[in-house]
């Protein structure tokens, strides 16, 4: 999961990502508003967590002005300004919740998960793009690049699942439980062999290889280091 992260205090930043990186989660960071406006734009980001008091731009603007371009991403309004009406300002410019400083950790995590699974409750993207990858879940269709890419019902299942859960390290167990059906036998290497398949149709041909194994872990769909 890729978070942008849009805080001009150093020490904030750097405690907010350290601790969500921790989680495996990805995390981009802006340093002032107009910077979070060009990440906004650029970046497919399934979370954006937003300080108000920023440089050049206002956190307030920023937020209206993503929301402006019919952003579906989730916004949670981090700042030291905790009264209502600064909670109603932020919230009617388009924040879908609102954490005062200073915090715990544990919260902000709490509320940024629940976020997230408010948002895969609410709406699974038809069309994923991850790196020149791009699938149709309707249209059963995958490219890279713009070049069209035959996978079988299986292998496009598997792929689907890697690209929801881009940058984040999947289990062979996660994998078996939500690619494959509950009669899966758990003592074969079918999801090594089928990750397999998977490489050579999406990574063969092309010189930056996204599909990795995380040794002890599993896999995780990722650009190179």
């Amino acid at each position: 999961m890729k978070i942008l992260l849009v805080e001009d205090d150093q020490k904030v930043a750097s405690f907010i990502n350290r601790g969500l990186s921790e989680q495996l989660f990805h995390i981009d960071i802006a340093r002032d508003g107009l910077e979070g406006d060009l990440m906004a734009r650029q970046g497919d980001y399934d979370l954006i967590i937003l300080d108000i008091l920023l440089p050049k731009q206002s956190g307030i603007e920023l937020c209206k002005i993503i929301r402006s371009r019919d952003y579906k991403v989730p916004i949670l309004m981090l700042t030291a300004l905790g009264s209502t009406d600064d909670k109603v300002t932020g919230l009617t410019a388009g924040a879908d919740d609102y954490l005062v400083k200073p915090f715990e950790f544990k919260e902000l995590l709490a509320r940024v998960k629940a976020l997230l699974r408010r948002r895969n409750e609410t709406t699974q993207a038809t069309l994923l793009k991850f790196e020149g990858i791009e699938m149709d879940t309707q249209a059963k269709t995958v490219s890279r690049d713009g070049i069209k890419i035959s996978l079988t019902a299986r292998e496009f299942k598997l792929m689907e699942y890697l690209l929801r859960n881009r940058g984040r390290v999947v289990s062979r167990l996660d994998i078996e439980e939500k690619v494959w059906d509950f009669s899966f036998d758990h003592g074969t290497n079918v999801v090594d062999v089928y990750m397999n398949f998977l490489r050579k149709k999406i990574d063969k041909n092309f010189n930056r290889k996204l599909i990795h194994t995380v040794v002890g872990m599993g896999f995780i769909l990722k650009t190179p280091d």
